[in-house]
């Protein structure tokens, strides 16, 4: 390329589409492109965007309308969308927002670049025709991974040979050994990895599948390889993200591949703590708890997806499970890990539910003791049966449920932080800048989503990346403040 072309990208959504961020990142900066932090400092500004619920679009539509708003006002000259909604709508969205200049499908990842370098110079990008990425692979999920070459598949593929650099500038993998180029976009002591992506599941309310595709795992030596990369980056905790964790491997002859992938993971240098997110309830097995529970340097943390707990809900939603089920996990976990972090999602809303179902995830919620809640009212995703279903529920009756759980939600889990008053925990420090103090978290605390721990007392030499042993004082809603006692230990020591 003749002129070095600079280009930002903004993120929205959940962890995987950072994952995919920093993939289109090692992508263009292996062909030249200057990676800038500030849109309004980019030739082009590409937006991952999220096509998960109602808001979560909204967001995204904002986000790249904000950045169209760049354009003749300084150096940005193009802006285009990415990710979950791009490929979901493809052609519709890029008719509907034509301030996009283009939008570019998961097919478009590999030759980012030059899609980008296209659109600079004045050229049309046709955006693509929706399609289900689920009969991409085969059904029959163990001869998905022969056939996963010839399919796009973001934080997967190999890098084509043709598109290979030499010499790939410092901190680029995969010079370090990742089968996939990916570049850090900051400097967070914390980092996503991977583990598979789709999923094969047909949750009644959900359009993901259709987008994200069937499920397949990642090969272990590429997950342990990208691990190693990420703590040569100076990463001290890694987190393991996918549509569905607890199904990994089941496509690679091995659906107990998990528990025998996290020793290892645990045991790469410089890594101090493993995290596993999304876990189906319908799919915990007992050895894949006892990982979670007795690994040294895994965090004993479980983000269930209970979604409810009123059987008759749950069947609609074409899910497993019921509260008694539900507790009685809750009560296997911690009776292994007493102070074992929990989290989980609830819908409230969906089409069909009764006074008598809304008591009973109510019972649910009060026995759960969980560490974090996110509630969510039900809205129609097109493309989804349950979009179908008769006994909708008026949008003010649904709203009034969502205010009520969320204000139960937030009571329930002020509750269990403050249980966790005089514990000791194990915190990795985030940030210490000194003017809103030293931030980090706890084994029990997933980034963003379930909080943080102020730390106290002597913490002026602690840096982003320490870990240390803290005495829980008090607390604040989900977040606690904690009195450093020590550097904590070496990986191997609980909590």
């Amino acid at each position: 390329m003749p002129d070095r072309r600079t280009v930002a990208l903004v993120t929205l959504g959940c962890a995987r589409n950072e994952v995919d961020s920093e993939e289109l990142a090692g992508r263009l900066e292996a062909d030249g492109w200057e990676l800038v932090a500030d849109a309004a400092e980019a030739d082009v500004a590409v937006v991952n965007t999220c096509g998960f619920v109602e808001a979560a679009k909204k967001d995204s539509v904002d986000a790249l309308l904000e950045a169209n708003d760049l354009k003749g006002h300084g150096r940005t000259q193009a802006v285009v969308a990415v990710g979950c909604m791009a490929e979901r709508y493809g052609k519709e969205l890029a008719e509907a927002l034509p301030e996009a200049d283009a939008v570019l499908g998961f097919d478009d990842y590999a030759d980012i670049a030059e899609r980008l370098q296209t659109i600079l110079s004045g050229g049309q990008h046709v955006s693509h025709v929706p399609r289900d990425r689920r009969k991409l692979l085969p059904l029959s999920p163990v001869e998905r991974q022969t056939a996963a070459d010839a399919v796009a598949i973001p934080g997967h593929g190999e890098t084509p040979a043709e598109t290979k650099i030499a010499d790939l500038p410092d901190g680029l993998a995969p010079a370090s050994g990742p089968r996939t180029l990916r570049r850090r976009l900051d400097d967070s002591p914390v980092a996503s990895v991977k583990l598979a992506s789709g999923c094969d599941r047909r949750c009644s309310f959900c359009a993901i599948p259709a987008f994200r595709g069937s499920f397949l795992s990642r090969r272990p030596s590429d997950v342990l390889n990208e691990t190693r990369w990420l703590a040569e980056q100076g990463v001290r905790e890694v987190m393991l993200v996918s549509e569905n964790n607890t199904s990994y491997g089941k496509d690679l002859g091995d659906i107990r591949l998990l528990e025998s992938l996290l020793p290892e993971l645990a045991a790469v240098d410089g890594v101090e703590r493993v995290r596993v997110s999304y876990l189906q309830p319908a799919e915990m097995r007992p050895g894949l708890i006892d990982v979670l529970t007795s690994t040294p340097g895994v965090a004993p943390y479980f983000d269930l997806s209970f979604q409810h707990s009123a059987p008759n809900v749950l069947r609609r939603m074409r899910r497993f499970g019921d509260t008694d089920r539900f507790l009685e996990l809750l009560d296997q976990i911690r009776a292994k890990a007493p102070e074992a972090g929990v989290r989980s999602n609830f819908i409230v809303g969906f089409p069909g539910e009764t006074e008598d179902d809304l008591a009973e995830l109510e019972r649910f919620l009060t026995n759960a003791r969980l560490d974090a809640i996110g509630v969510f009212g039900y809205s129609d995703e097109e493309g989804t049966e349950a979009a179908g279903y008769d006994g909708k529920l008026p949008e003010d009756e649904v709203a009034e449920r969502l205010a009520r759980f969320s204000r139960l939600a937030e009571e329930l889990t002020s509750q269990r932080a403050e249980q966790r008053i005089g514990s000791t925990v194990r915190v990795l420090v985030e940030s210490n800048d000194g003017e809103d103090g030293v931030i980090g978290r706890g084994a029990h605390q997933a980034p963003e989503t379930d909080g943080i721990t102020i730390l106290l007392g002597d913490t002026e030499d602690l840096a982003a990346g320490d870990f240390v042993e803290a005495k829980v004082t008090a607390s604040e809603g989900v977040d606690l403040y904690a009195e450093v006692i020590g550097r904590a230990g070496a990986v191997g020591e609980r909590p």
